[in-house]
């Protein structure tokens, strides 16, 4: 290796005065920068130091009113994770309780963010659930008052208006202890009933909502304690807790079914699990688009092989298989035949996909396999009805074909030129071209374009 490469190991060849005179070169005329230097000399101190840095760093924060648009948000969201990273590396392994508080302060900081940033691509929350992963090692180290805990936690999910503490409750359950769990149980219960103060009515005013600011109130409530009685519950280990805040017909759901069968299954109870996501899967049944089928099938399939129903689960699997030419199916589908009937069975599959009615998805399942000679066959035998607007699925299966089969990969790359041009689609030419300098350089390739060349002519 060069002894120009810029790495560490080159860069301590230049020695601390020479490294020192680069780095304040570097920091002129960035604030960012020159923050990240004094916070390594204030770590040079002491974590103590750093501590200190990092609250007048969160001061400033919240202080701040101006608007960070997308250009600046890279920075702020670079600037929040060092401000993380600071907080794990240095004060974290001498001192968990400060770690806490940090961290938690960090999380408080996000009103004020979101307030002046626009965070549709969701960084600024990204940095926010790091904290709370952050807490979540931390805390099994701190020695906090239980029931205070519980109290302060409550008090956070309830005002998080922009989910900032979602995941705080698993995330100190070690910390909260079962005491710290059942006190936090107790005065939500309390809080969801008690009626509504005159703070939180105000939130709900002059919105021009339809219903009553107390209405509002009231609703928000219950969801906000249905969730952190489903996160206690899960705490707890209590699947009969977690499945109470839901109704019969809401255990239907495609949403809901997954999650309490899941838990139903880690805790055993495999027969309640197969009954609830057999109800939710009929109940998915016959819909024009089943949303939740993948999630209610992986479940399902569990259940069956937890039942030892090993024909029933065969039977589901295929049907899903050739419902969807569903690749995973057909690979478990395959994992439970004896040796030998496999290969039978993959070759009727096969045979299956090659007739399935949906071009694109026959030919996207055959290159996937990978059966690139059957996929290469199909797309001959049903050149005319290629859609050459499917990009995706015929640019993705010509690159594949076109070491081995440049004839199938031609007529895809042709379909597509076509679309493009017959559809005017400007947009597109520059991919026609390319599709179209690929067409030639395959033409060496092609021995024979059989009936296809005579065809292609007449249209």
């Amino acid at each position: 290796m060069s002894k120009k490469t810029l790495n560490q190991a080159n860069l301590e060849k230049l020695g601390a005065e020479k490294l020192a005179e680069l780095v304040m070169d570097l920091v002129q005329g960035s604030a960012a920068l020159q923050r990240r230097a004094r916070m390594e000399l204030s770590a040079a101190q002491g974590p103590g130091e750093v501590a200190a840095d990092l609250r007048k760093r969160f001061a400033s924060l919240r202080r701040a009113t101006s608007f960070v648009d997308w250009s600046k948000q890279r920075a702020l969201v670079k600037d929040l994770a060092g401000l993380l990273g600071m907080i794990e590396t240095t004060i974290a392994p001498h001192d968990a309780n400060e770690a806490f508080e940090l961290l938690w302060s960090f999380l408080q900081l996000a009103p004020s963010l979101h307030e002046r940033t626009d965070d549709s691509n969701g960084a600024i929350g990204g940095v926010m659930s790091d904290a709370v992963d952050l807490i979540a090692k931390v805390s099994p180290a701190i020695s906090k008052d239980r029931t205070a805990l519980a109290e302060r936690v409550l008090d956070a999910v309830a005002d998080a208006g922009y989910g900032e503490f979602d995941g705080i409750i698993p995330a100190t359950a070690e910390a909260l202890g079962q005491e710290g769990l059942e006190h936090l149980k107790q005065i939500t219960q309390a809080w969801a009933d008690a009626a509504p103060t005159e703070h939180e009515l105000e939130q709900y005013r002059g919105y021009g909502i339809a219903t009553s600011a107390e209405d509002s109130v009231q609703r928000n409530k219950q969801a906000t304690r249905s969730i952190i009685l489903a996160d206690i519950a899960d705490a707890q280990g209590d699947v009969d807790a977690y499945m109470a805040r839901y109704s019969e017909e809401q255990l239907t759901y495609g949403t809901i079914a997954p999650d309490v069968a899941r838990r139903l299954l880690d805790a055993g109870r495999v027969d309640e699990a197969f009954e609830i996501v057999t109800r939710a899967r009929a109940a998915e049944e016959g819909k024009p688009f089943r949303m939740f089928r993948y999630d209610l099938d992986a479940v399902y399939e569990e259940c069956l092989e937890r039942q030892g129903k090993t024909d029933e689960l065969k039977a589901h699997l295929w049907a899903t298989f050739e419902e969807a030419l569903s690749a995973p199916s057909l690979r478990k589908y395959l994992k439970l035949l004896p040796d030998f009937d496999d290969i039978e069975a993959e070759e009727a599959a096969l045979d299956f996909a090659e007739a399935y009615p949906h071009l694109g998805a026959a030919i996207s399942f055959l290159v996937d396999w990978p059966s690139h000679g059957r996929a290469a066959r199909l797309v001959v035998a049903r050149a005319a009805d290629l859609n050459g607007d499917s990009c995706h699925i015929l640019t993705t299966a010509a690159d594949a074909l076109a070491a081995e089969h440049p004839l199938a990969a031609t007529l895809m790359r042709r379909a597509m030129v076509l679309d493009t041009l017959n559809g005017g689609k400007s947009k597109r030419y520059r991919y026609a071209a390319r599709h179209l300098a690929e067409c030639q350089s395959c033409d060496a390739a092609i021995e024979d374009y059989g009936d296809l060349l005579r065809t292609a002519v007449q249209n």
